[in-house]
């Protein structure tokens, strides 16, 4: 089970990331912009009123929508998504579904799709070289 403290912990650990001020939200700098990368999902509990955060799901973006397909498709329980996130490439994440694990892959891929390409070339074969090191500690 991953906890925000571990989105937190991982998605800080990538070069030149950035947590929201305002918002459980976190976003790589790539050419002067904010490139948002996971962020807490906002639930729509009323329709006549603001979303919500439910801080037990995170949306995190995908490289593109055949691998958010691929991922709602492999497991309903850890993956969803809903129609505001249609024809958008991220993926509903329900943290008490995932492993620390796979957490780790899932920010990895993510803050990969929006660094800028000269740090997510270097960066991208490291962490997973990292990971797969780490996989097997942090099944938790």
């Amino acid at each position: 089970m991953a906890t925000q403290a571990d989105v937190r912990r991982i998605a800080l650990s990538f070069t030149e990331t950035v947590e929201a001020k305002d918002d459980f939200a976190f976003s790589v700098w790539n050419k002067g912009k904010l490139k948002g990368f996971a962020w807490v999902w906002k639930e729509r509990v009323n329709p006549k009123k603001p979303r919500v955060p439910n801080h037990a799901v995170m949306a995190i973006r995908t490289t593109n929508l055949g691998q958010r397909d691929a991922l709602l498709a492999a497991d309903s329980k850890k993956f969803f998504t809903e129609p505001h996130y249609n024809g958008f490439p991220a993926v509903l994440v329900r943290l008490d579904a995932v492993t620390v694990a796979d957490l780790k892959v899932l920010l990895a891929d993510a803050w990969a799709s929006m660094a800028p390409s000269e740090l997510s070339g270097q960066s991208k074969s490291a962490t997973r070289k990292s990971l797969r090191g780490r996989k097997a500690n942090d099944k938790k």
